[in-house]
């Protein structure tokens, strides 16, 4: 069935429909001591002779009788055509003066989304009548009738809400569609959330927080994830789906892994499917492989993302208030990703860019990348969003933040591209350094870089010992042949602990980075020249910037070659790189891939790479959540010998893998022969990584 402009069509004029009701928190009740007969006259004070004359009382003075907010969402009925979610945000607690709305067409028994409007700087006329809210909307569609305007009777609190008529109107002023909407919730958006356990979490999962316990920049008040969200306007429901998941199959092996938590989201997740949906999924574990510096992660797709997060009570658990405050944080902090929230100091890579904020006192930020760090942080942040973050959480365009919608900072695009230029001064006191793993790659071949950062000022320097991209302290810009300028973006969120580390004069921190792949996808998928560019976010608030550095991706030079590459360029195939190899089935065809590699090319040079990540996975045990298995939980074994050979030969002197990642594969392998009490295999293993390291010291 084709659709016509839902703006600008004959329409019937619905039946008005009051389900509203009044919310608790608007219903102010009145109390006095005077009392009076059912006609209202007075009567005899308490404890006097009706026979004794008493004093007429004064008439009290009617106390006002309050109206009702106008706050909140409204729907169209369930009639052919079109339904509408509205949203009015003109009064209530925080307004923002705005209006938005999202249509959908009903065709039979199938409802499908159609578009989405937001009015940004509406003009409100207030009488005592009525609330009536005009002006210009913005449309994700074409709209024949693009002036919006919306009238709600006023009504009382002791009344029902009225419903809300939403008339458009041509540029000209020639009246459109009009659509009455009656009032749902009080809120402007409602989440199903499902949290689930892990059985070794130590630490009770996070139930609230008094904001007054610590200094803060904000009232007091105690608040949970689902209070902390109502105060956004968003309405957080617990399902009854949640779960403690039983890790003691897993043996010792109870750190999780990216890859496994992906895995366990598509399979556990009581709500996830395919589709867009108003559901989000947070797990609760205690270790994560990369230590307990990481406080939490957001996982991430290609496709339908930001469906599940994860918390780590490793770094995070405890009851104490420093602790509870982290809690409260981290768990709102990463569900924010999930509504398609970046941090504070990213809003420039948003689509389309927004602005970078990283002094905002919001949930977003990070508190050791606040000027004056942590404590500075924390004394002023008053447990909010701030102001634009809210626009986009109670008005941004649907597909833009419902789970499952756009991707995670879709289309993402920098919004100075003279950032490749050298700065004009630089007093930050230190020098941040990039470089490839090799001067040129091969087509297909999964790109790696090195990022080194080491203090100028002879006094040495305090910073966030973190330079890997993917741990959330530097960014990496890339210039593609095409002239294209893009942020290189992690696959998955990670946030880390504040901690700092003094940094000597002399001292280096040196870090391999693969930056083939993430939420932009493939980064480096045709040959030609990429101009390179790192920056280091200092905690004085400095962006040091790096050298610049070109790489250069080859032209296939063989049939052989461009097979392979065709075999290598696949999302599926860079997020198998990107996590070091998965168990999990949505990322099937690129396993597939991976083992024509292995069978038709196993003397090709990147086949290595193959070899590698294959060689990670094998050796660690793949835990799954599962809700459909009696423990909850599906284990596949470790194959210390598979993944033992396959690393070998990814590390060996041969191999175009580079020394760094080499050294850190052969690391992960000793710890696992250690774990398994094979001290012998471990010493010998771990020998050959130091010899690696010796060989590179002397280059």
């Amino acid at each position: 069935m084709a659709f016509e402009d839902p703006t600008n069509i004959p329409s019937e004029t619905p039946v008005e429909d009051t389900r509203g009701a009044t919310h608790a928190k608007e219903v102010i009740a009145y109390h006095g001591d005077t009392d009076t007969n059912p006609v209202g006259e007075p009567t005899a004070l308490h404890g006097t002779s009706l026979d004794v004359p008493v004093k007429p009382l004064p008439m009290p003075v009617p106390l006002p009788v309050l109206s009702r907010t106008t706050h909140g969402r409204y729907h169209s009925p369930s009639t052919p055509g079109y339904q509408i979610e509205l949203r009015v945000d003109v009064d209530g607690a925080h307004p923002l003066r705005k209006l938005s709305a999202d249509f959908f067409s009903l065709s039979g028994a199938t409802l499908s989304y159609f578009g989405s409007f937001v009015v940004d700087s509406p003009v409100i006329t207030n009488t005592s009548t009525s609330v009536v809210v005009r002006g210009q909307g913005r449309f994700t569609f074409s709209a024949g009738a693009p002036v919006v305007q919306v009238t709600i009777p006023r009504r009382t609190i002791f009344q029902p809400a009225a419903p809300a008529t939403l008339q458009f109107f041509t540029t000209s002023g020639t009246p459109g569609a009009s659509y009455v909407c009656a009032f749902e919730s009080g809120y402007f958006r409602t989440v199903r959330i499902e949290t689930d356990r892990v059985s070794d979490v130590t630490t009770p999962v996070f139930s609230s927080y008094n904001t007054g316990a610590l200094p803060s920049g904000g009232p007091a008040r105690t608040l949970s994830v689902a209070s902390a969200y109502a105060e956004a306007g968003i309405q957080m429901l617990p399902t009854t789906g949640s779960d403690v998941i039983n890790i003691t199959e897993a043996g010792t092996n109870a750190k999780w892994s990216d890859a496994e938590l992906h895995a366990s989201m598509v399979r556990h997740f009581s709500l996830w499917r395919e589709a867009p949906q108003w559901s989000v999924w947070q797990l609760v574990c205690q270790h994560h492989e990369m230590g307990d510096g990481l406080l939490g992660i957001m996982f991430d797709q290609s496709g339908l993302q930001r469906q599940g997060c994860a918390v780590f009570h490793a770094g995070l658990g405890g009851t104490t208030p420093e602790r509870l405050r982290e809690q409260l944080y981290c768990y709102v902090h990463e569900l924010g990703h999930c509504f398609n929230l970046l941090h504070s100091w990213q809003k420039s890579l948003a689509n389309p860019p927004g602005v970078d904020r990283p002094s905002a006192k919001s949930y977003m930020n990070y508190p050791w990348r606040y000027p004056g760090g942590d404590a500075a942080f924390w004394a002023a942040f008053g447990f909010v969003f701030d102001d634009p973050e809210l626009i986009h959480l109670r008005h941004a365009f649907r597909n833009n933040i419902i789970m499952g919608g756009n991707p995670f900072a879709t289309g993402s695009s920098l919004s100075n591209p003279e950032i490749l230029t050298d700065p004009i001064s630089d007093q930050s006191g230190l020098q941040f350094h990039i470089a490839g793993t090799h001067d040129s790659f091969a087509l297909g071949e999964p790109v790696y870089i090195h990022l080194t950062l080491n203090p100028t000022d002879l006094r040495g320097k305090t910073v966030v010992p973190h330079v890997n991209p993917n741990k959330g302290m530097s960014s990496v810009v890339i210039a593609k042949p095409n002239g294209q300028v893009v942020v290189y973006e992690p696959y998955i969120d990670h946030l880390m602990a504040g901690k700092t580390a003094f940094l000597p004069a002399g001292k280096t921190i040196e870090d391999a980075a693969y930056i083939g792949f993430g939420k932009g996808g493939l980064y480096f998928d045709q040959p030609g020249v990429y101009t390179l560019r790192a920056i280091y976010h200092a905690l004085d608030g400095s962006q040091v910037l790096s050298n610049v550095l070109r790489l250069r991706v080859r032209h296939p030079g063989t049939a052989e070659s461009e097979e392979v590459a065709n075999l290598l360029l696949g999302d599926e195939q860079g997020a198998l790189f990107y996590l070091q190899g998965s168990d999990s089935e949505s990322l099937q065809s690129g396993n597939q891939a991976f083992n024509t590699l292995l069978e038709k090319h196993s003397t090709h040079r990147l086949t290595d790479y193959v070899r590698y990540a294959r060689g990670v996975n094998a050796a660690r045990t793949f835990k799954t959540v599962a809700r459909d298995q009696p423990n909850g939980m599906v284990v596949r074994a470790a194959n210390v010998a598979e993944g033992h050979s396959l690393m070998m030969a990814a590390a060996s002197g041969k191999s175009t893998i580079d020394d760094v990642t080499k050294m850190r594969g052969l690391q992960k392998m000793a710890a696992v022969h250690r774990e398994r009490g094979d001290e012998k295999t471990a010493k010998s293993t771990l020998k050959m990584a130091q010899d690696i390291a010796a060989m590179r010291a002397a280059k």
